[in-house]
């Protein structure tokens, strides 16, 4: 198909959900990908953060196909080796105790409200609080979480249940513990909030806070998890304890999973019948998972996601278009100094680069395993482009 074909065919049987831009990749190789005519393109998407070890990872489709070729999908009422497999390696790698399976973010944060009404319900409490710009998802129940106007719009009336504080406003949050909250749910950095990594005192007083208040620290690893910020989970750079994890994205590789994870205290507070998936738990998923956790959670790749992290920074800040950089490891927000994001974007796409966008920021969530010569190349269009805004 050309690739007229192929936008003449979304535009008359796909519901105009997503902004397109004009490119059709029909291949990859880790953060190389190609369209149909053969174009050449540098990406510093991963799928919004999903491919963390780039497209078509060898090892990651071996693994995948084996079990495909052995079993695809099976009913929860039977045990599966790859999903009890993945829960233990998964649990270890984040220091929690269980895990639930789902397909996506909002699937997760869907869970965690569950445990999180659950744990208030002793006591009456019922409401859970997020931060303002804050993004969970596009379920009616993660809309209601998430803190921005802007994605509340046409969907009223929003789920109750939910309020919101200032971030990085420790006051703000404890105005809102008057009892009525079982948990706190917020992101280290937020992610299509802006790119604003969160304050390391604020995480540990909300968290301090909760613990004084009997109320559960929740965090939304969904875009910062799973290595993206240099660490296996980003809470862990500052030794955080949370009593849920919510992570999807880069956890399946590229294929949909997403998993609620639970302290030891809340060990099997959700029993049978209370939460399920059909698909969560897949375990062709959880075999392409499972290549990526213990790939991922090795200290010397984590390292270098760290390492590649400070270099991006490092060129990005010197470039003169740039006011400023934000962000951990490989999840960066580009303030410029002029011209529109989503036209950088455009732009950049015409001339071989993929790039995001975050509120007026540029973003940039690359493949964890991206090579410094496709850092530079990705960084020399995106030099090109800011010259000619």
């Amino acid at each position: 198909m050309t690739f007229q074909e192929i936008k003449e065919q979304d535009s008359r049987y796909i519901l105009h959900t997503y902004g397109r831009v004009d490119v059709a990749l029909v291949k990859g190789q880790n953060a190389r990908a190609w369209d149909g005519a053969g174009k050449e393109y540098i990406d510093f998407t991963s799928g919004i953060g999903v491919n963390a070890l780039g497209y078509a990872d060898p090892q990651w489709a071996k693994a995948v196909a084996g079990q495909a070729g052995a079993i695809q999908h099976l009913c929860n009422y039977y045990y599966s080796p790859q999903n009890t497999g993945l829960a233990q390696e998964l649990c270890q790698a984040a220091g929690m105790a269980q895990a639930f399976f789902c397909n996506s973010g909002a699937e997760a944060n869907e869970c965690a409200f569950k445990v999180a009404r659950k744990y208030g319900e002793k006591r009456g409490a019922s409401t859970i609080l997020t931060l303002t710009d804050s993004f969970h998802g596009r379920t009616l129940a993660t809309l209601a979480a998430t803190g921005q106007e802007a994605f509340h719009k046409d969907f009223q009336p929003l789920n109750p249940g939910f309020a919101y504080a200032q971030a990085n406003d420790l006051e703000a949050v404890r105005e809102k513990l008057d009892g009525s909250v079982c948990a706190v749910l917020l992101e280290t950095v937020q992610g299509e909030g802006g790119v604003v990594p969160m304050e390391e005192g604020f995480l540990h007083e909300v968290q301090a806070l909760c613990q004084e208040k009997d109320v559960l620290f929740m965090l939304d690893e969904v875009q910062a998890g799973v290595g993206r910020t240099g660490y296996f989970y980003s809470c862990q750079q500052w030794g955080l304890s949370p009593d849920v994890i919510t992570t999807a994205k880069g956890l399946g590789g590229g294929l949909p999973i997403g998993a609620c994870l639970v302290a030891e205290r809340l060990r099997d507070i959700l029993k049978p019948g209370q939460q399920g998936s059909t698909f969560g738990g897949n375990p062709v998923v959880c075999a392409g998972a499972r290549e990526v956790v213990r790939r991922v959670s090795q200290p010397e790749f984590l390292q270098q996601v760290r390492e590649k992290g400070a270099y991006l920074t490092e060129k990005l800040s010197a470039l003169p278009q740039v006011e400023a950089v934000r962000g951990r490891g490989l999840m960066l927000g580009v303030k410029l100094k002029k011209g529109d994001a989503h036209d950088v974007l455009v732009k950049c796409a015409e001339k071989g680069l993929l790039i995001l966008t975050a509120k007026a920021l540029v973003r940039f969530l690359p493949p964890l395993t991206i090579t410094k010569e496709d850092i530079d190349a990705g960084l020399g269009i995106f030099a090109q482009v800011l010259e000619e805004i």
